[in-house]
């Protein structure tokens, strides 16, 4: 299944568990946070100033 940027967190998480290792890489270390529960990946890159696309692509090549 593909990553996209509307998908919650935690649902990305739960779908692809490699998923946690890249999302620490670029600096989101909220996975274990409560608000990955309630956080699109487009609004987690916003809050951090991360590369979206950039992000997006990485999810999807390796998880």
């Amino acid at each position: 299944m593909k990553i996209t940027k509307d998908m919650l967190i935690g649902d990305i998480i739960q779908i692809h568990p490699d998923a946690i290792e890249i999302l620490f890489n670029f600096g989101l270390s909220c996975v274990g946070c409560p608000a990955s529960q309630m956080e699109t990946l487009e609004e987690a890159t916003m809050v951090h100033g991360l590369n979206l696309d950039l992000l997006l692509d990485v999810l999807n090549e390796n998880a």
